[in-house]
């Protein structure tokens, strides 16, 4: 999926150049590290030309000013650092301090032949030391990428990843998060701290009652162009013949309602008291609509569990924003097959998910609906999720330290029905799994996302200050 212009993350690059190392070689790997990133297509580059510093390089102290003026007025997302020769490292301080805050990738030049009378080119190695040893020294964050030629594949692949880690800093910081009524009274597991999100992420947790949202939807009207736009959408991606006309039009209306409080307050996400009081009070269950938002690239947890919903915002700008996440229980073994797990939850999944050849069905809850009715809790909506390879992340906090559980498995299809939305999932060690779950203090709930995003996640928790348990 291609990103429009204005979606794509713009990254600054610096060609460091020292001399009396040979300019000629230096102007070389800026050119090939100029094409290697071409390839990056939800790229946007930010890179001195020729007229902005001598041959496009970066050696000294004004090239320095010059570099930190272009990057704040293009507003870059992260910077790259490349020693193409040895590198002035104070030059390349400077930039790295003004912009301590984006996300750095450090990288080094191989060694080219070496001159007629036998003296190096580059030495890029020295100077990528020199660099990396003074962000250290100012306590600056970074990854690093190798001593590549640019051309590498290793090298395109940790680029890939690395504007992955940007779009994720750049969409979780400063983020605001709904919270739609309170979590479940029994439910202490949802607990979070607005505290820790204010002071380590900048985040903004913007509150409102569930009466308010379902006032807004009661509000609306059976004609109103959004609600019929909703309609012809849920008609078209779903089988409603199991649920009846008044239940899809308080569907229809709550989404709007939702949609519209998101868009007022800005929102990534949001997490939403699904049970028990919205059919109590409005006459249906929630989740397909919440299934609906998170496609829609609206994060919206079960639960009111914040730091799910944080766990999914982290998940779908790993993706760049092309898939989104599942949010599920981690539940049982499979009964036969070993290492293999269900992932499952009520029946809020994202309809875009479902398998080839399945239908999406939209029924009465399949655990309220006993204790509530099936008239009052209609709106799950139940479907196997697609085979693939997924990657599966957890988001807690305790005494205002985060942490994140990171690991990876494959979704295998299966010839059942089963109630909610669901799907086996094979980890390369189920008993190792739980037992961290349980011992680290995870909880049942967790985020799983379609595609291997373990690199870009695991990288960019080291920028956010997350302690990474990878499994």
């Amino acid at each position: 999926m291609l990103l429009k212009d204005s979606e794509k993350i713009r990254i600054g690059f610096v060609p460091c150049h020292r001399e009396p190392f040979d300019e000629e070689w230096a102007v070389e790997m800026r050119a090939r590290c100029l094409a290697a990133f071409s390839k990056i297509k939800e790229m946007r580059l930010v890179v001195p030309d020729e007229k902005t510093t001598r041959n496009g390089l970066v050696r000294d102290d004004a090239d320095a000013e010059k570099i930190i003026r272009l990057f704040k007025e293009k507003n870059v997302d992260g910077v790259i650092i490349g020693t193409m020769t040895f590198g002035d490292e104070v030059s390349a301080l400077s930039i790295a301090s003004a912009l301590y805050d984006k996300p750095i990738l450090l990288f080094g030049t191989k060694e080219g032949p070496f001159k007629p009378d036998g003296g190096r080119r580059s030495d890029s190695f020295c100077g990528t030391l020199s660099i990396s040893s003074g962000m250290h020294r100012r306590k600056i964050p970074f990854l690093f990428a190798g001593i590549v030629f640019p051309e590498e594949k290793e090298f395109i692949e940790n680029l890939r990843s690395f504007i992955r880690v940007c779009s994720i800093l750049k969409g979780f910081i400063g983020a605001n998060i709904g919270l739609v009524g309170p979590r479940p009274e029994r439910f202490q597991t949802c607990i979070f701290s607005e505290d820790a999100v204010i002071e380590n992420f900048e985040q903004t947790v913007v509150p409102i009652s569930l009466l308010d949202i379902v006032n807004r939807a009661k509000n609306l009207k059976d004609d109103d162009s959004g609600v019929q736009k909703i309609l012809s959408e849920m008609k078209a991606e779903a089988d409603l013949s199991e649920i009846n006309e008044e239940s899809i039009r308080k569907m229809t209306k709550l989404e709007l309602a939702l949609k519209q409080f998101a868009e007022e307050k800005k929102l990534s996400g949001m997490g939403v008291q699904c049970w028990t009081a919205i059919q109590e009070i409005y006459g249906i269950s929630p989740c397909y609509v919440m299934g609906r938002l998170t496609s829609q690239g609206l994060m919206t947890s079960c639960e009111v569990d914040i730091y799910g919903t944080l766990t999914m915002l982290i998940q779908y700008l790993a993706s760049l924003k092309t898939t989104p996440p599942h949010f599920i229980d981690w539940t049982i073994k499979h009964q036969e097959k070993d290492d293999v797990f269900l992932a499952w939850h009520c029946g809020n999944a994202p309809p875009s998910l479902v398998c080839e050849d399945c239908k999406v069905k939209i029924k009465e809850h399949s655990i309220l609906g006993v204790v509530l009715g099936k008239d009052r809790s209609m709106g799950t909506a139940e479907f196997q999720l697609k085979p693939g390879v997924v990657t599966i992340c957890r988001l807690v906090e305790y005494d205002g330290e985060f942490k994140m559980l990171v690991t990876k498995g494959e979704i295998e299809e299966a010839d059942q029905e089963l109630r909610g939305s669901w799907s086996w999932v094979k980890v390369s060690d189920l008993d190792l799994l739980y037992r961290v779950l349980v011992e680290e203090g995870f909880i049942h709930h967790a985020s799983m996302i379609h595609g291997d995003y373990v690199k870009p996640i695991v990288d960019a928790c080291r920028f956010l200050g997350i302690e990474v348990v990878h499994v």
